[in-house]
């Protein structure tokens, strides 16, 4: 449906290059209309961003590590100024070290744990408090990506799965904060992607095979289907939508077996 989003406004978070989730869906929403600001989070990807952020004429791209609360405080306020105001942030910030993404759970080490929530998950805390007063004048809403390894068990997945859960847990929580003010909070829970993060989990693989034969619809999904679904949530169709995890995995939530 073209053109939902003229006229609106939006931060993106998580670009790292052409196939990360959070690109399908900046470019989603920019199709329809919406003008965007970005971050990054180190030299080695500014470039990327850069230029990907050119392609959608956007006009601000700027750093922020999610750990630094003013970096995050900076970060929204330079993207309002940019952009004249907001009308909804795109959260899709994850971490964990790669060791502890593979082996036993049981071994990951106190500060590589406390690392990985604090930038999965407490990242979003951080946005949404920075992000409030801009999306209380809009009546805006904040989508985030997590996973389903953060409900159940998914060998390797680990830690990761672990700051999944506080997630999903900080989404509802931030929805009941925030909804008063008639800002709405939802996730898609996507089915494993093939995006360059995923390479580093090292039952990847697998995950993808099983979610091919298991899933009710057989097939796999890509990050335009999560694009088109994160699109939905963050439009007007979904105004009465919040503190809901949207499953976007070929129906494979619903599997027992």
């Amino acid at each position: 449906m073209p053109g939902r989003f003229e006229g609106k406004r939006g931060l993106v978070l998580g670009v790292a290059n052409k196939r990360s989730i959070a690109w399908a869906v900046a470019r989603r929403l920019a199709d329809e209309g919406a003008a965007l600001a970005f971050t990054f989070q180190g030299e080695r990807i500014e470039g990327n961003v850069r230029e990907l952020a050119e392609s959608v004429s956007s006009p601000l791209v700027t750093s922020c590590d999610v750990r630094e609360e003013a970096d995050c405080t900076r970060a929204v306020a330079e993207a309002a100024s940019a952009l004249g105001g907001l009308d909804f942030v795109v959260h899709s910030v994850a971490f964990a070290a790669a060791e502890d993404l593979e082996g036993r759970f049981t071994d990951t080490p106190r500060d590589r744990f406390w690392m990985a929530l604090d930038v999965s998950a407490y990242s979003l805390v951080a946005i949404a408090r920075a992000a409030e007063p801009h999306l209380a004048e809009t009546g805006g809403s904040i989508v985030t990506m997590t996973y389903l390894g953060g409900e159940r068990v998914v060998p390797h997945y680990n830690v990761m799965g672990v700051a999944k859960a506080t997630l999903e847990a900080s989404m509802r929580y931030l929805a009941w904060d925030l909804g008063a003010e008639g800002i709405r909070v939802n996730a898609i829970s996507a089915g494993p992607v093939r995006t360059l993060a995923a390479r580093s989990i090292s039952g990847f693989p697998t995950m993808e095979a099983i979610v091919g034969e298991r899933a009710p619809l057989r097939r796999h999904i890509d990050a335009g289907d999560v694009a088109a679904a994160s699109a939905y949530l963050l439009s007007d169709d979904a105004r009465n939508v919040s503190g809901t995890i949207l499953y976007v995995d070929s129906g494979y939530h619903a599997m027992g077996m």
